[in-house]
């Protein structure tokens, strides 16, 4: 899942995007509103993250702007504004929650794992090829009820895969969904691939990783064809 940080200090927005890396998540930072519509306009952003005023103009134009599309990923503002005027004003504009600086950085983890998960969310589900199950919430992966450990990047591959539903994913999406705006080694997403085969398959796992050649991947119940 892909988180985009908008912050315009930038030690506070890397922070920021390296606590929610290591809660698993892709996250892109920026500090600008400009910059942060035209990444939404054009990358695969699952929630954002931002401060309310910017250099460059107040966040809830774009919020109002990006609901008025009738866009719902999930918002979660930061602000050093602490009244209720200012709060209300943003739940109004269409964020999903408000947090007050200085704040601790666990806490915002925390809120952002909850919005991803609210209802009517993908990610508040529990998916299952044959015997793989996947739970969105947590982010975990099982084979027959027994959790499969898997490196970070592997974990972000098999979740896009699974959502996918036995659809073909490119690896330009697997990419973008996985690394963001980072450019991994060309081969990354291949090797993440190999490897996953190799862990399902000594998990016991019926799922399994099928690759179109110059379309991209797909997983699938061994036993059905795709």
């Amino acid at each position: 899942m892909r988180i985009l940080v908008v912050e315009d200090e930038a030690r506070l927005a890397r922070l920021l995007a390296d606590a929610l890396v290591k809660a698993g998540f892709a996250a892109d930072t920026c500090g600008r509103l400009g910059d942060a519509a035209a990444l939404l306009g054009s990358e695969a952003i699952d929630a954002l993250v931002a401060d309310r005023i910017l250099p460059d103009g107040d966040v809830l134009h774009l919020v109002s702007r990006l609901r008025g599309e009738g866009q719902d990923l999930p918002i979660l503002l930061l602000t050093a504004r602490d009244s209720v005027e200012d709060r209300v004003a943003g739940l109004e504009a269409g964020a999903d929650d408000y947090l007050v600086k200085p704040f601790a950085v666990p806490e915002l983890v925390a809120r952002v794992r909850a919005l991803v998960r609210r209802p009517g969310s993908v990610f508040g589900r529990v998916d299952t090829i044959g015997n793989l199950a996947f739970d969105f919430a947590a982010r975990a992966a099982s084979v027959g009820n027994r959790p499969l450990a898997l490196p970070r990047h592997e974990l972000a591959v098999l979740e896009q895969l699974v959502l996918a539903g036995g659809r073909v994913v490119t690896k330009e999406m697997l990419i973008a969904k996985v690394y963001g705006l980072d450019e991994p080694e060309s081969n990354a997403i291949p090797v993440h691939i190999h490897h996953l085969r190799h862990r399902l398959g000594d998990a016991g796992s019926t799922a399994h990783i099928h690759t179109f050649r110059g379309l991209g991947y797909m997983l699938a119940d061994q036993e059905k064809r795709p």
